[in-house]
């Protein structure tokens, strides 16, 4: 079993930054595709942004690219989600997600809200 714990949301104003952080207990954290979805009050959850297991090829969703930035560190089996100027339209709660062949592992989320 996977234990993904997520941490950095809060409260923000308008254009202001929050990085996130996803901690794996996987000892083959390195080997996984990783990355963030979001959901807002109402909505359905929406990716954001993923990363390869070395790090070197990310993608981002169209309202996320030039914003924020994915990393990981697997020395520290942590994944970090860099997000400047922000908007409301970005609050919502924010989930890690590692795909393990066989299926994906969530975090538990982490609420970002950003006031206007």
């Amino acid at each position: 079993q996977v234990q993904l714990v997520e941490s950095g949301g809060g409260l923000v104003q308008t254009g202001g930054s929050l990085r996130l952080s996803c901690v794996s207990s996987s000892r083959t954290f390195s080997d996984r595709v990783m990355g963030w979805f979001r959901q807002a009050p109402g909505k359905e959850r929406e990716f954001v942004a993923a990363i390869s297991g070395d790090g070197g090829t990310t993608l981002y969703a169209d309202n996320a690219r030039g914003r924020f930035t994915i990393s990981r560190d697997n020395a520290k089996r942590t994944m970090y989600l860099q997000m400047d100027s922000l908007n409301p339209e970005d609050t919502g709660v924010y989930y890690c997600y590692a795909d393990h062949s066989g299926g994906l592992y969530w975090g538990q989320g982490t609420q970002v809200t950003v006031s206007s």
